[in-house]
């Protein structure tokens, strides 16, 4: 299971201030513009599109908001345009980090997140460099209070997942992304309630973290994520169950 899932779970429980959900609204209204520039305004016909219309509903973000992205990326109203990039580093105890950023302006974005890597003890390495560790996968993330193990496993690989990992705090449903609207689907229509439903990078392999070095870590993972541009942060450290309680106690 990804420590990512497992943190992400943490801060999932702690209250989200106005100025997160800003932040939130920000990043999706630029996921949602850049799947319309794609591949068009109609969600039926548009899978990014649909995810990214999902993650906005999640997020509680007014209907119109969304409708006005929409129409940025189909060029019905005038908004930036936005590139996406990948970049790809290492942080504490080498651990791989891929970054995913949407950006109007590449020439302010790399040299900001050069510098965030390199404050926070990592670095900012060439394409490729880490990128053969990772696959896409659908990831979704439930919370131990809300399923059944035996249901879940049931309903999850009969819609066509490929594993469910569980932690103290977590069920991690992981899958192909051509089958992850079924699974989520069908976990939704069990009514099981969901954290988080994602197409995702996940690694192959892990790296075992102490508490030192997860906060470490962590502390990367976390500037990364709150810098505008950047979607999304993946990673392959793994905090083991007692050392990321450690952590929530601290706050």
């Amino acid at each position: 299971m990804s420590g990512h899932s497992k943190w992400s779970s943490i801060k999932h429980k702690k209250a989200i201030t106005d100025a997160r959900r800003g932040k939130a609204w920000s990043k999706i209204t630029r996921d949602i513009t850049v799947a319309a520039k794609n591949a068009g305004g109609d969600a039926d016909a548009n899978p990014r599109l649909r995810l990214a219309i999902d993650k906005a509903r999640g997020a509680n973000m007014p209907k119109d908001n969304i409708e006005k992205a929409i129409k940025k990326g189909t060029g019905e109203i005038e908004g930036a345009s936005y590139e996406e990039v990948l970049y790809e580093g290492y942080g504490p105890n080498g651990v791989a980090i891929m970054v995913h950023a949407l950006t109007d302006n590449r020439a302010r974005t790399s040299p900001e997140l050069k510098k965030l890597f390199e404050r926070k003890n990592g670095n900012l390495g060439a394409s490729n460099c880490v990128a053969w560790m990772f696959r896409q996968k659908g990831v979704i993330v439930i919370g131990r209070q809300d399923a059944d193990e035996d249901q879940l496993m049931e309903i999850a690989l009969e819609s066509g997942a490929d594993d469910v990992a569980t932690s103290e705090q977590i069920y991690e449903v992981t899958c192909d992304p051509s089958a992850f609207e079924g699974v989520r689907d069908a976990i939704r229509e069990a009514e099981i309630s969901i954290q988080s439903a994602d197409i995702t990078m996940v690694a192959e392999n892990n790296v075992a973290l102490d508490l030192e070095a997860a906060r470490k870590v962590l502390g990367l993972v976390e500037a990364l994520e709150e810098h505008d541009d950047v979607q999304s942060v993946s990673s392959n450290f793994d905090i083991p169950d007692e050392v990321l309680a450690q952590l929530a106690a601290e706050g």
